[in-house]
């Protein structure tokens, strides 16, 4: 069985008094963690152990029981009044940050141990324990009780004794279906939130190898992510390379003017400001209102992705490599905005992962080179070019494409999703004959109306097959199409979407 985890959030309703409660329960726990992790240091052999073995262990060495009178590191030294539950989840966020840097360690040693090897001189520094203890609290169960919609009671430390306090939640459902982990208290801002992890039990998928090869019905969700108004182009091909439907998810062009105002403004702030003190965060209401922008953005974008997967059937979806970015030279806005463009398109495809699992929906990715520059069709270069101008060399971010081999006209974006969705096909050598006429036909009801635009830059050709096998596809590691593909015969036609 497979499992999908998520983190549901609710806000704790409270009086402004208990926020003081709150801020000294996480005291007293990172407290008790940062004692039980110098223990695990002076014990690393405990490392050795599973979790719930060194769990026990740890509380040999230091809790005092009538069997064990004298342990040999008394928590009592930080408190005498520690309840069980509280112990034990201070117990385990110390061994998840004991194993972390020992993890952290032992690859920095063997980084060295090669850069000696090989001669060279190595000044990556060492990793060092965590030098500050600000985690969240884990309520066991133990520490919550009548737990219910809407409600809930939770064991706090008010700096001298326990008390169980009764609070309001509100904010989103635990979803059904779903099963609730041990809840965390967050503070955000100056309020205080409820952070239920919850999971989800589903069969395994089949692996991707196995569903491409063996499953002729496969269906995936090409996609092409972009840094202009059309945030993402999808396409929905068959194993026999056909498209079959087509969504572009919009709104880039309104997303990047709204944050490049918004930089705009922090940069003039700065220059108005001059030096700020160390650690100090300059500008912290615009820089909030910029990382809201991206993370709505990336879970709509995400969202629709998935969305249109499952309507169209598809079972895998498909994405590029993306590599490193250097932004263009100009103003700090529009250098930075470029920059959160980019970074915009990683999270975008973090969250298409989690987001897809929850469905049973796999996710891969594939090498990016010359999905843009070749044609879906015949595989040869392209010109790109914008509305208006007559297609001849090759602009960078022009929406239109020209092939003067075969005569293909059509979306870029659209062009490089093909290109894209076919590249996954030819890494495991499927080639299949196609089963109709037309590539990009959509089913009657779920397809997707083509515009006047679409018909003025529609295929010269007509219905037709590939007229060879594109040369990206020759290049794969597992050695290409064994015959030559069908291709779309609308390869680069725009298909409008519902405006997102």
């Amino acid at each position: 069985m497979a499992v999908a985890c998520k983190t549901v959030r609710q806000r704790l309703e409270h009086r402004p008094g208990i926020s003081d409660w709150f801020a000294d329960t996480r005291a007293l726990f990172n407290q008790v963690a940062q004692f039980y992790f110098q223990v695990i240091q002076a014990h690393p052999e405990l490392l050795a152990l599973p979790n719930k073995a060194a769990l026990t262990a740890l509380e040999k060495l230091t809790h005092k029981t009538k069997a064990n009178p004298d342990p040999a590191h008394p928590l009592e030294q930080v408190s005498a009044n520690i309840p069980a539950c509280f112990r034990r989840a201070a117990i385990n966020a110390a061994l998840g940050a004991a194993r972390s840097f020992h993890a952290n360690l032992e690859r920095w040693r063997r980084r060295k141990e090669k850069a000696a090897a090989r001669g060279k001189q190595f000044r990556e520094r060492p990793p060092v324990p965590p030098r500050v203890w600000a985690r969240s609290v884990t309520f066991y169960a133990g520490m919550w009780k009548e737990w219910q919609p809407g409600r809930i009671v939770l064991k706090l430390w008010d700096g001298r004794t326990w008390r169980w306090v009764r609070f309001r939640i509100s904010g989103r459902e635990l979803p059904e279906g779903w099963q609730a982990k041990s809840p965390q208290v967050v503070r955000r801002g100056r309020r205080w939130w409820l952070h239920v992890p919850v999971e989800k039990r589903f069969p395994q998928p089949t692996r991707l190898e196995e569903q491409v090869q063996s499953n002729l019905g496969l269906r995936l969700c090409a996609v092409d992510l972009n840094t202009n108004d059309v945030l993402a182009a999808c396409v929905i091909l068959k194993a026999d390379g056909t498209a079959v439907a087509s969504r572009f998810v919009r709104g880039g062009r309104k997303l990047h003017g709204r944050r490049k105002r918004l930089l705009g403004m922090v940069a003039r702030n700065r220059s108005r400001t001059g030096i700020i003190a160390e650690g100090e965060q300059d500008n912290a209401a615009l820089w909030r209102k910029i990382r809201a922008l991206d993370e709505n953005e990336a879970h709509r974008v995400s969202r629709r992705i998935v969305e249109f997967a499952l309507a169209q059937g598809a079972r895998v979806i498909v994405f590029e490599h993306l590599g490193a970015f250097r932004p263009a030279k100009g103003r700090y806005s529009r250098r930075a905005n470029e920059r959160r463009s980019y970074w915009l398109r990683g999270r975008i495809v973090r969250y298409t992962r989690y987001k897809a699992r929850e469905e049973g929906l796999l996710v891969s990715r594939v090498n990016p080179a010359d999905t843009s520059r070749l044609c879906a069709r015949c595989g040869e270069e392209l010109s790109r070019y914008s509305a208006g101008q007559e297609p001849g060399v090759y602009c960078l971010g022009a929406p239109l494409v020209h092939c003067p081999s075969c005569g293909m006209k059509g979306n870029a974006e659209r062009n490089a999703a093909l290109n894209i969705g076919r590249k996954l096909f030819a890494r495991y050598e499927v080639a299949k004959p196609a089963t109709g006429t037309s590539g990009c036909d959509s089913p009657k009801g779920e397809g997707v109306p083509v515009s006047q635009g679409a018909a003025r830059h529609g295929d010269q050709d007509g219905h037709g097959t590939a007229r060879g096998i594109p040369r990206f596809l020759r290049s794969q590691r597992s050695g290409g199409y064994a015959a030559s593909t069908p291709g779309c015969a609308h390869a680069g036609v725009p298909e409008e979407a519902a405006l997102l």
